[in-house]
């Protein structure tokens, strides 16, 4: 059966911005959680984002880290996650958007 995202994560209200990544049970560090971006030219930015990727938020002091695979990108937790805890990374594929200020 296929799931989009790994069963400890939901998508919820964030505290940056809309929606993102909400951990619905403990996670510790270094958990690598799936795919998170693939490498594909024809997308913008150069990659399709998969719900991890589609959804988690920036951080200038992120909990998780995306790890180079190749053509792919996955995501790993870089402290322990708390129940409730919004995951987020350091953009470094694109700039940052701030939505709410356009």
């Amino acid at each position: 059966m296929y799931y989009p995202l790994p069963k400890y994560l939901t998508v919820g209200r964030s505290y940056i911005d809309n929606l993102g990544l909400i951990a619905v049970d403990n996670i510790e560090k270094e958990t690598i959680m799936g795919v998170s971006h693939i490498y594909n030219v024809d997308f913008q930015h150069n990659y399709i984002r998969t719900p991890l990727g589609g959804f988690i938020n920036h951080s200038e002091d992120p909990n998780c880290e995306l790890i180079d695979s190749g053509i792919y990108k996955e995501l790993r937790t870089t402290k322990d996650i708390k129940i409730g805890e919004e995951l987020t990374l350091k953009y470094s594929l694109y700039e940052v958007c701030n939505y709410l200020n356009k």
